[in-house]
């Protein structure tokens, strides 16, 4: 016997091949409008964007003007007479060196004691009664002041000073000046809005 033949088979016989051809140049294929679209989603989605900033940025505006602002806006005319808007130029708060805390003596002490820091209140006064006379007519010295503070009433007996409490305002700087001359010949009382 013969021993065993462990050789390849013959490779095949080649194929015929047509001959190699040039490629010829073009330019490359881009679908229309395809950039175009792009630009428009992306500028359609920074307006988007900025109208939602811009609409977070007023509501932050407004909640933190709330916020800032008094919970009983100080204002008040040394006239009395309610504030009256024209077509004029909007009204403006009085700055704060404008404003000045005025003590003031109520002639009825519970009246005062009904006030508490940050009521408004219209500052009456009104002249001494003789006895027999009719009742004096009573005049507003400060409108819609802010109320600072209450201090507890002291002991009258032991040299307190003159009966009433006394009564923190915050007014405007004339209307200071009107209270404190109105204190000298009048009684004080005040009415709560």
């Amino acid at each position: 016997m013969s021993p065993p033949d462990h050789r390849l088979p013959p490779p095949p016989p080649p194929l015929s091949r047509p001959a190699p051809c040039p490629v010829p140049e073009f330019d490359p294929v881009r679908p229309r409008g395809a950039r175009h679209r792009l630009r428009r989603a992306v500028r359609r989605r920074r307006r988007v964007i900025a109208v939602t900033l811009a609409v977070l940025a007023a509501t932050l505006a407004v909640a933190v003007d709330r916020e800032a602002a008094p919970a009983h806006p100080p204002g008040g005319t040394a006239t009395g007479e309610p504030q009256q808007r024209t077509g004029g130029p909007p009204e403006t708060k009085p700055s704060p060196e404008a404003l000045v805390s005025a003590p003031v003596r109520i002639a009825d002490a519970a009246a005062a004691g009904l006030l508490e820091p940050g009521d408004l209140v219209d500052v009456l006064a009104a002249g001494p009664v003789a006895p027999g006379d009719p009742p004096p007519e009573a005049r507003v010295v400060a409108h819609r002041v802010q109320v600072i503070d209450v201090p507890p009433a002291v002991d009258h007996a032991a040299g307190g000073g003159d009966d009433g409490a006394l009564v923190v305002l915050l007014v405007p700087r004339p209307a200071a000046a009107e209270l404190a001359g109105a204190a000298w010949g009048s009684h004080l009382t005040v009415t709560r809005w």
